[in-house]
Order: structure tokens, then C-alpha cells, then sequence
């Protein structure tokens, strides 16, 4: 990224590689729509030519390009003024296979469960999952994501966590 802010802007294609799946990912997840997801990753890498300027070394790129993200999902939510909870399709590597049938479709019924419990969640608490728990990134980096403290992001992924247990266990319950 050093190197796009100095003006070497062959290098943004490598950084477009490198990371178009993360955030395609990110998007999919927040909104099921993928066109919409497509064009959302390419209007991260224009604000990232755009705003080349503000990226300091002293953040990690992930962070910086998470909160670009961030910011562009919430102006296409603000633009469409439609949000539709949807399922998450990501999560059945969540519950590991089995052999048997029977242990197989329970698992398929929980995966299911688990996806419409997360697209229950309120957005804000559904982000912090997908990114500690989807996107994998740490408590800081998600703080920094989310404009929060490590400890204060650490604090929210757990109250999500038990806000998803909750709604998992009621629509099981059903």
C-alpha cells in the first residue's frame, strides 16, 4: 500500500488480488446479494486510489481497507434504503461432517438454524461475528474496524455470541 501512496498504482492490482475474495466475502455476508457485493469491492478499491493519502503505516492495511469497507457498505445501505436479513451460506464449516445419516441431517438442520440465527441478529452485532469469527481477525483489529477498543470489541463479539446463542436455541426450540 506504501507503494500505491507513492504513486506506484500498478500495485493496487496485486493488493486487488490479494484481497477481493475477503471482502466479497465481507459483503456477501452482510447484505446476500452478490452484484451488489462485486460492486462494493470495486468501489473500495476507488476509495482506496481516492484516499491513497490517508493510509498511515502505523495501521495495519487490513484495518484500514476494513473500515473503507465498512463505510461503503453503509452508504450503499443508506442509497438503496432496502436491508433484507438474509442467510449466511459460510457457516456449514462451522459443524463438522459425519459419516452416518442420521448425524448428517442434524447437522444440516443446526446449519440452517445457525444461518437464519444470524441473519436475525442486529446488523452491528452480525458484523462483529463475521469479522472475528468469519474473517478471522483479531479483537484489536476489529476494534479499529468497528471504532472501538480491543477490550470493547472483545466485549461486544462475546455479547453477540450470546445474543446468537439465545435466538439459535429459541428457533431450535420451535
Amino acid at each position: 500500500m506504501l507503494s500505491v501512496k507513492e504513486g506506484d498504482i500498478q500495485k493496487l492490482g496485486l493488493l486487488y488480488e490479494r484481497y477481493k475474495k475477503r471482502l466479497f466475502g465481507f459483503f456477501y455476508q452482510m447484505n446476500k446479494d452478490a452484484n451488489l457485493s462485486e460492486d462494493l469491492v470495486q468501489n473500495v478499491f476507488m476509495k482506496i486510489l481516492k484516499y491513497k493519502h490517508t493510509y498511515t503505516e502505523e495501521s495495519k492495511f487490513v484495518v484500514w481497507l476494513f473500515q473503507i469497507a465498512r463505510n461503503a457498505s453503509y452508504d450503499s445501505f443508506k442509497k438503496s434504503k432496502k436491508y433484507v436479513h438474509r442467510d449466511i451460506d459460510d457457516v456449514g464449516y462451522l459443524l463438522n461432517s459425519n459419516d452416518d445419516i442420521d448425524g448428517t441431517i442434524i447437522k444440516n438442520e443446526n446449519t440452517i438454524t445457525l444461518k437464519k440465527a444470524i441473519s436475525l441478529l442486529p446488523s452491528e452485532k452480525r458484523e462483529f461475528i463475521i469479522l472475528s469469527k468469519f474473517k478471522e481477525l483479531k479483537y484489536k483489529e476489529v476494534g479499529e474496524i468497528m471504532g472501538c477498543t480491543e477490550g470493547n470489541a472483545r466485549t461486544k463479539v462475546h455479547r453477540a455470541l450470546n445474543d446468537l446463542k439465545e435466538i439459535f436455541l429459541t428457533l431450535e426450540n420451535r
